[in-house]
């Protein structure tokens, strides 16, 4: 008798026994899926649809494909083959697009460069400040930039400050961007030449912070990381009394760089916080880069003033900086499912490839390297690098078939590492799973890519059963209402976790 009918029998006598004996509640009944919680292959597919036919998913349309992710064989298929949207799980397309044309090690270049020549003290000429894409600029490193200025003796500059972001079209945000997410962090504008706030990387977009002060009837008190004179802020905030509750809105206008704050804030309230993106972030990069001048003793003189155009071919490089490689990009990007990032990575693949930084040749870099790994490119339809368009389209099919043809190349430990863990709470560890699946055995065998938008929950990726076996999944849920559906794509996962190939 094999393992899995002499495990059933025990099942079976144990409950045989149990009727027979008088329960006290000390004495609770263990169920059978406490005792026994592996799913063979018989019963997966029928523990699968009963998770497909809750009430939630009613009216909705969602696609399920399960694979062996040592052979590719389907296990389980619920309209794997329909073309769904499929919100940030469009990332893994574009992380694994990148890693096979950029490599992992590949690394963006900001200079600094002068078409002018130093006289004393006196930089006689412009100074250009020209970004190649890079995502991760800080303020530190403009500071940097005008400390390595300094030490060459460079203290005034009788030319303009340019900001040269012509390595990207000028195109800023794709095609089926929503006005609703314009303003936010999630729809930043991309350029080439960009800043980011914080270590989160959120390229374009500046922080704005909301403080109570001490005078019922007054204003609250705006901060901006970094400081900078490129936003202006509508203060419309009104001072309240402790007892009272809390409204603050942070919004920029649309086609402005006017951040509107309105709303009460009570004394000793709690901070209020947004990241908004900025309209034109080539100037934010040029205005920031400016006060970092300024602060290390470096002044414009005469009629020069900050623009932005074009880095002559004979100007003379002063000084530069190279970004994390790609592999260490990955981690914000796709733990923390930065929106920036994919469209960055995605002109960047095209400037690399076709000599364009723009939307259409980029896209047309993802849809060859994933045709090149098994995906049927008639069925599917790629408008962007992060899955903010609602007119993305592919099958679950197609994404576990890419999941698992990834899995032979040279950069796939990189990429792998770059999936947010099921219930790991480092931030950049765990990232939008950090608090979801958080009890064992899910907690960290589930590696998976979350994706969100209105009426769209996705969740693909890798999950180690308990018996050590490696599955690809992908779960697709939409046109859901109302509140989330992400707890049926983590039965589906926990499930998947306790498969068992049986006998």
């Amino acid at each position: 008798m094999n393992v899995t009918k002499t495990k059933k029998l025990f099942v079976f006598v144990l409950a045989a026994l149990l009727a027979f004996l008088p329960l006290t509640p000390s004495e609770p009944l263990v169920s059978v899926a406490a005792s026994d919680p592996t799913t063979t292959a018989a019963e997966l597919e029928a523990q699968l649809n009963d998770i497909l036919s809750n009430e939630r998913l009613k009216g909705t349309t969602t696609g399920v494909s399960v694979r062996n992710a040592d052979t590719g064989e389907v296990l389980y298929s619920h309209f794997g083959d329909l073309r769904l949207h499929p919100a940030s799980n469009m990332k893994l397309l574009t992380s694994i697009a990148a890693l096979e044309t950029l490599g992992e090690d590949y690394q963006f270049i900001t200079e600094v460069l002068t078409d002018g020549q130093v006289s004393g003290d006196v930089l006689q000429g412009d100074l250009y400040l020209r970004g190649k894409g890079d995502p991760t600029l800080l303020k530190e490193d403009f500071d940097q930039f005008a400390k390595d200025l300094k030490s060459k003796g460079i203290s005034k500059i009788k030319g303009n400050l340019i900001g040269d972001d012509s390595w990207y079209d000028d195109v800023r945000l794709s095609l089926d961007l929503n006005w609703s997410d314009e303003p936010y962090y999630t729809g930043a504008q991309v350029s080439a030449l960009t800043l980011s706030p914080n270590e989160d990387y959120d390229a374009g977009t500046v922080i704005v912070e909301v403080y109570p002060t001490s005078e019922v009837g007054g204003q609250a008190e705006v901060r901006l990381t970094p400081a900078t004179d490129y936003v202006t802020i509508v203060n419309k905030t009104e001072m309240v009394g402790a007892n009272e509750s809390k409204s603050i809105s942070i919004e920029r206008e649309h086609g402005t760089n006017n951040i509107v704050i309105e709303g009460k804030m009570p004394l000793e309230g709690s901070r209020s916080r947004s990241w908004v993106s900025v309209w034109e972030p080539t100037g934010y990069a040029v205005d920031v880069f400016k006060k970092s001048l300024e602060e290390n003793g470096i002044s414009l003189i005469g009629k020069s003033e900050a623009t932005v155009g074009a880095t002559p071919e004979q100007a003379t490089v002063l000084t530069s900086k190279k970004s994390m490689t790609l592999e260490e990009l990955l981690i914000p990007f796709m733990k923390l499912s930065n929106n920036g990032h994919g469209e960055t990575l995605t002109k960047e693949m095209g400037k690399v490839v076709y000599g364009e930084g723009s939307w259409d040749k980029g896209l047309k870099v993802t849809k060859d390297v994933v045709t090149s790994l098994g995906v049927d490119g008639a069925t599917i339809l790629l408008r962007d690098g992060s899955g903010m368009s609602h007119k993305n389209m592919i099958p679950a099919e197609e994404i576990s078939q890419l999941l698992f043809a990834v899995q032979d190349k040279e950069w796939y430990p990189a990429f792998e590492y770059s999936l947010p863990v099921a219930g790991d709470s480092d931030r950049f560890v765990g990232g939008t799973l950090r608090n979801r699946m958080k009890e064992e055995p899910a907690k960290g065998n589930v590696l998976a890519k979350t994706g969100s938008l209105t009426g769209v929950s996705t969740l693909s990726g890798y999950v180690t059963t308990v018996d050590g076996e490696k599955l690809v999944f992908s779960v697709m849920i939409n046109n859901y209402l109302g509140s989330s559906v992400t707890f049926l794509e983590d039965e589906i996962a926990k499930t998947l976790v306790n498969y068992t190939a049986g006998e």
